[in-house]
C-alpha cells in the first residue's frame, strides 16, 4: 500500500512537473510569436508611416512616424520586398505547437498577407499592396497616388494640436515631392514595358492632376487648407512656410508627374483590360486572388455573379409590382421609381447637406437594434465627411473606415458629394449600414483590440464581404421593414455586387470593352449613368477587387448557416456576429477555421 500510495504521489508530481513544463512551453511560445509579430507591425509601419497616422499610433517613441511618407519609388518597393522576405523567414521558425488559438490565428493571417503581397511585387509592374486593398497595375491614376493620399491624410488623420504637430505637418509637406518623384519614376518605367493605363483613365486623372495643381497654392487649397484651420491657434507662421513648400518643391513635382501621364495619354489606347496588357493575365491572376483570397477563377467568378443577380432581380421585380410599376425592365423600372417625388434631394449645397443629415438619421435608427446581433457593442465612433473634391470624379459614391484605437478620432464615412443626384432615399441606407455601422467602421473597432499587427493587415474579401453582410443584418434587424424604398435599395445594392463579379471578369478575363461594361452594368443595377462609369472606370483600375465583396458575403452566410445546422438549438446569432468580428479581418480560410473554434467552443 505505501508503494502504491508513493507510485501515485509519483505520478501526480510527474504529472504536475508535464503541466507545468507544457504550460511554461506554451506561454514561451506564445511569447516569442508576440514578439515577433510587434516587431513585425513597428517594420511595417515604419515602411508606411502614414498608416501609423490613421492608427493614432505616431505618438511617443514613435512620434517620428508622423512626419514621414512611404518611399513609393523603385527602391521602397525593394525595400518592402526584403521586409516581407525576411518577415516569412521569421514566421517559419516560429513553432506551432503549444500556440494558443489567438496567437495562431494571427501568425496565419500575417503570413498570407505577406505570401500574398510579395507573390504581387515579383509581377513586373503596378502596386501590390501589404494587407490593403487598393492593389492595382498603375501606381499613378485618377483614384490611385500621392496626389490624392496626401491631400486625404493632412485633411482628415494627420493631427494637429500643438507646435510639434504643426511641424509634423510641414515635413510630410516637404517629404511629398520625392514620394511624387518616386511614383513618376515607377510609371514611367511600366510605360517603358508597354503598360499604359486606358485612355478614359487617363483623361480623368490628368484632368483631376491639374485642378490639384491650380488649387494647390491657395490658402483654403487640398494641402495649406488643413493645416491653416488646424493651426489656427496655435503661434506662428505656418501658412506661410506651408506654402513656400508647396510652391517651390511640390507644385513642380506635381508637374513633372503630370508631364509624364500626358506623354502616356499620347500612347494610351481605349483598351479597358489587363487582358490586352503584357503580362495581363498573369496580373489578373495574382489581382482575383488577392482581391477574394481564394484560387477561384475568373470563369467561376463570372457564372456565380450571373446566378446571384438573377435571384435578386427577382426580388426586386416583386417590391416594384407592389409600387405599380410593372413594365418595362427591373433596371429601367427601378430607375423610374428613384424619380419619384420625395426620393431625391435638391441640387447644389442644401442637397449636399440633407444627405450628409439623412445618412446620420440611419445610423441613429440601427444604433437601438444591435444588441440583438452582437454580445459585445464596440463604441461605434464616427463622423461622415464630404470626400476631398478633387477626388470625387474617380472615387464610389462613399467609403469607410474606423478611427485612431485611442479613439481620439473618429472614425469617417467619406461621401461622395461632387454630384448629388447620386444619392437618394433608395441607395443611402444600405450605403452607411455598409461603409459605417455595422459595416466598415463597426468591425474595424473591433480589429483594433487585437495586437497592432492585426489593425494594419486587411483582406479585401473578409473587409467588404463583412460590409456587405453588415447590409443583410440591418435588413434581418428590420430596418427595411416600414421601408420599401430602403429595402429596394438593398436589394440592389446586393445587385450591384453581384454585376461587379460579371463586369470586372467581363473586362479583365472576357475582353469587354468599357461602352459594353457600361451597358452591362446600367442594365443590370439601374443606377444613373454617372455612378455607373465611376463603378466602371474603378474596376479598370483596381483589377479584381470588386469580386472581393459577394465572395466574401457568400462566405460569412455559409460559414453561418454551418453553425446553425452544427449548434441546432444553440445557435444564436449574437454569438456568431461576435465570433467573427473578434476573430478579425482575416482570409477566408482562417475565417473558416475561426468558426469551427466558435462551434467546438
Amino acid at each position: 500500500m505505501n508503494r502504491a500510495i508513493s507510485r501515485r504521489d509519483t505520478l501526480i508530481g510527474l504529472g504536475a512537473v508535464s503541466v507545468t513544463a507544457s504550460t511554461q512551453g506554451r506561454a514561451a511560445a506564445t511569447g516569442d510569436a508576440g514578439a515577433l509579430l510587434d516587431r513585425l507591425a513597428w517594420q511595417l509601419l515604419a515602411l508606411a508611416p502614414e498608416r501609423a497616422t490613421s492608427l493614432g499610433v505616431d505618438t511617443g517613441v514613435h512620434a517620428g512616424l508622423r512626419r514621414r511618407l512611404e518611399d513609393r519609388s523603385p527602391a521602397g518597393v525593394a525595400a518592402r520586398q526584403r521586409f516581407l522576405g525576411e518577415g516569412l523567414r521569421d514566421l517559419a521558425r516560429v513553432p506551432r505547437t503549444g500556440l494558443d488559438a489567438a496567437t495562431a490565428t494571427s501568425l496565419a493571417v500575417v503570413e498570407t498577407a505577406f505570401r500574398i503581397a510579395l507573390d504581387g511585387m515579383a509581377l513586373p509592374y503596378g502596386v501590390a499592396t501589404i494587407g490593403d486593398w487598393r492593389n492595382t497595375p498603375y501606381a499613378v491614376i485618377q483614384n490611385v497616388g500621392a496626389w490624392l493620399d496626401v491631400p486625404q491624410l493632412l485633411d482628415g488623420d494627420q493631427p494637429v494640436r500643438d507646435k510639434a504637430d504643426a511641424e509634423a505637418y510641414l515635413a510630410r509637406l516637404a517629404a511629398m515631392p520625392a514620394q511624387l518623384d518616386g511614383e513618376t519614376t515607377r510609371i514611367r518605367q511600366a510605360r517603358q514595358q508597354g503598360v499604359v493605363p486606358p485612355s478614359f483613365l487617363l483623361d480623368k486623372t490628368i484632368a483631376g492632376m491639374a485642378g490639384t495643381i491650380a488649387e494647390a497654392a491657395k490658402s483654403d487649397g487640398p494641402l495649406i487648407g488643413p493645416l491653416a484651420r488646424k493651426a489656427a491657434a496655435i503661434p506662428g507662421d505656418w501658412t506661410a512656410q506651408a506654402a513656400r513648400i508647396v510652391r517651390a518643391a511640390i507644385v513642380p513635382a506635381l508637374e513633372r508627374q503630370l508631364a509624364e501621364l500626358r506623354a502616356q495619354r499620347a500612347v494610351a489606347t481605349d483598351a479597358a483590360g489587363m487582358n490586352s496588357r503584357p503580362h495581363g493575365p498573369e496580373w489578373y491572376a495574382w489581382g482575383l486572388r488577392a482581391g477574394t483570397t481564394t484560387r477561384r477563377s475568373a470563369t467561376e467568378l463570372h457564372a456565380m455573379g450571373r446566378a446571384r443577380l438573377a435571384d435578386l432581380q427577382a426580388q426586386m421585380d416583386a417590391i416594384l409590382r407592389q409600387a405599380g410599376l410593372t413594365q418595362g425592365s427591373v433596371a429601367e423600372r427601378t430607375m423610374a421609381y428613384q424619380r419619384r417625388p420625395g426620393i431625391g434631394f435638391p441640387d447644389g449645397d442644401a442637397g449636399r447637406r440633407e444627405i450628409i443629415a439623412y445618412m446620420q438619421g440611419r445610423i441613429d435608427a440601427i444604433r437601438p437594434r444591435l444588441p440583438e446581433a452582437f454580445r459585445r457593442l464596440a463604441r461605434g465612433h464616427l463622423e461622415i465627411r464630404r470626400m476631398p473634391p478633387a477626388q470625387e470624379p474617380g472615387a464610389p459614391a462613399a467609403y469607410g473606415g474606423p478611427g485612431t484605437i485611442d479613439g481620439r478620432e473618429p472614425g469617417k464615412v467619406w461621401v461622395n458629394l461632387g454630384d448629388p443626384s447620386i444619392h437618394n432615399r433608395v441607395t443611402i441606407p444600405d450605403l452607411v449600414y455598409h461603409e459605417g455601422i455595422p459595416g466598415h467602421v463597426w468591425q474595424g473597432e473591433y480589429a483594433q483590440e487585437l495586437p497592432l499587427i492585426r489593425s494594419i493587415l486587411a483582406f479585401n474579401a473578409y473587409s467588404e464581404g463583412w460590409a456587405l453582410y453588415a447590409e443583410q443584418l440591418a435588413d434581418e434587424l428590420g430596418m427595411y421593414r416600414d421601408d420599401p424604398a430602403g429595402r429596394l435599395g438593398y436589394l440592389m445594392g446586393l445587385a450591384w455586387r453581384a454585376v461587379r463579379l460579371i463586369v470586372d471578369t467581363g473586362i479583365h478575363a472576357l475582353g469587354w470593352s468599357r461602352d459594353k461594361a457600361l451597358a452591362e452594368f446600367i442594365a443590370a443595377t439601374g443606377l444613373p449613368r454617372s455612378n455607373a462609369v465611376s463603378e466602371v472606370d474603378r474596376y479598370c483600375a483596381w483589377p479584381g477587387q470588386a469580386c472581393g465583396y459577394e465572395v466574401g458575403r457568400a462566405e460569412i452566410v455559409a460559414q453561418r448557416d454551418r453553425a446553425k445546422a452544427a449548434l441546432g438549438t444553440r445557435y444564436d446569432l449574437r454569438d456568431f456576429d461576435q465570433a467573427v468580428v473578434d476573430g478579425g479581418n482575416v482570409p477566408l480560410d482562417v475565417l473558416a477555421t475561426n468558426v469551427t473554434r466558435y462551434i467546438r467552443g
